[in-house]
């Protein structure tokens, strides 16, 4: 299964969006300007994400975007089907007709489903901070 760039940039708008729950709500532009990316494509794809309840709209001068869920209720998983469809490798793997490829395009399937729906956004979002934090130390061994 390969990732787009929708599904890519709209985690980008999710995490950005984890980072900030609780606060005021996050512009497009900003997470834009942080990750140097198109607003406009930012636009459509939050679109879908809105219309899938993972995100509500907050009109006014200080507007913008926020979770509509906690970051802990929300996975990677959640956001990857919105965008991009079903999580599968391959087409049709139930009318596979050698056993043994189905099983593995069912174990790798299976694998990467365990994977998205085990990371919420919270994770991303504390990954990301984790990092951030270890920037400017140098670790010798």
């Amino acid at each position: 299964m390969k990732i787009s760039t929708k599904g890519r940039y709209g985690l980008t708008i999710m995490i950005e969006l984890a980072k900030n729950y609780g606060n005021r709500p996050t512009p497009l532009k900003a997470i834009a300007q942080t990750h140097d990316l198109s607003e406009h494509y930012l636009e459509q794809i939050v679109s879908q994400l809105r219309n899938a309840g993972l995100v509500k709209s907050i009109r006014g001068a200080y507007g913008g975007y926020v979770l509509a869920k906690e970051p802990s209720k929300v996975t990677a998983g959640d956001v990857i089907r919105v965008l991009e469809g079903p999580i599968t490798p391959v087409e049709g793997i139930e009318n596979e007709k050698l056993p043994q490829q189905r099983e593995l395009w069912l174990r790798i399937r299976d694998a990467v489903k365990n994977v998205l729906d085990g990371t919420t956004l919270l994770d991303l979002a504390n990954y990301s901070e984790d990092r951030e934090a270890m920037e400017g130390y140098m670790f010798y061994i």
